[in-house]
């Protein structure tokens, strides 16, 4: 199931996303995720860049985020979990 879910991941919908208007870089998880506690059940995260969250929305209200959110069934069929947030260096 894992392997079925990376191949479709990375050969079909990182493409597709890649082409959203305003992502700065795309970044994925490489390996288990883990907590201070030990594994946790998460498979992947994805980290996404924009430059704030107006680029967001723009990015995810055109069709290209359109498209990659329609995309999301196609492979996360365990569900999945998009957080967003603007960030700062301290």
């Amino acid at each position: 199931m894992r392997a079925a879910f990376d191949s479709y991941y990375l050969e079909k919908h990182i493409p597709i996303a890649k082409k959203i208007p305003g992502l700065k870089r795309y970044q994925v998880s490489d390996g288990p995720v883990n907590s201070p506690s030990g594994p946790t059940g998460i498979h992947l995260i994805a980290f996404l860049d924009f430059e704030n969250m107006d680029a967001v929305q723009k990015a995810f209200a055109s069709a290209e985020g359109q498209a990659t959110a329609g995309d999301m069934g196609n492979f996360a069929t365990g569900g999945a979990d998009l957080l967003m947030c603007e960030v700062r260096d301290v």
